[in-house]
């Protein structure tokens, strides 16, 4: 591995291992002390996205989620080459923050991991929604000149604590597959996770294409 490529996939590690160990963090904080609720726990996460893309999005991009890494690729924006590293760099850096969490304050709200509040069915279809809105987002900040880029990590940040906000309650407000699947495998709990796995993925890639034909750029 060429070390243009490493430093990439640091970035994303770290970036990813913050999300988690922030957001997910702050849901086991909250469900030991009850000193956030879930507002605070929305913020969290919103906040600790904007930070991160402050600190390596000028590295790495600041993915830090499988499903935008995907939806890059589909709109042609992200080399495909490269999308197995970055994924392979956001499982490990959810996962090690899940694990040192579970090590920490024990398993606390399964690890912060994501359930379905109602039906699979439900949930599957509010995080494509949720995820469609946030890259929605990515893609205006991200890849349009129009947008006001030194707002993007503010956008980006506050899409994902609007979605938490709303959507926490319903699913989780996961949005991302590796975020999702960190806290599951360190609490050892599978349940519904091919929901977490599977939507956001879709729900990015109809955003991804969405915002392209609204820029009428070539399919």
């Amino acid at each position: 591995m060429d070390r243009g490529l490493a430093r990439l996939l640091m970035a994303e590690v770290i970036g990813t291992f913050a999300l988690v160990f922030a957001g997910c963090g702050a849901i086991m904080v909250d469900a030991r002390t009850g000193a956030l609720g879930h507002v605070g726990v929305a913020i969290s996460f919103g906040l600790v996205i904007m930070v991160m893309i402050y600190a390596v999005g000028h590295i790495s991009g600041a993915h830090f989620n499988p499903a935008v890494t995907f939806a890059f690729a589909v709109s042609r924006h992200f080399p495909w080459p490269r999308v197995g590293g970055y994924w392979a760099a956001q499982l490990a850096g959810a996962l090690a923050a899940a694990l040192v969490l579970r090590g920490s304050l024990g398993d606390i709200a399964h690890v912060g991991a994501t359930f379905p509040s109602g039906t699979d069915a439900q949930a599957f279809l509010w995080e494509a929604v949720m995820t469609f809105f946030l890259m929605f987002v990515i893609m205006a900040v991200a890849t349009d000149t129009r947008a006001v880029g030194e707002a993007a990590a503010i956008a980006i940040g506050g899409t994902v604590g609007l979605d938490a906000m709303f959507g926490g309650p319903i699913t989780g407000a996961s949005m991302n597959p590796a975020r999702s699947l960190g806290p599951a495998i360190a609490a050892a709990d599978f349940a519904s996770i091919w929901v977490y796995l599977t939507a956001p993925l879709i729900g990015a890639a109809l955003a991804a294409v969405t915002y392209r034909l609204l820029r009428s750029e070539p399919a």
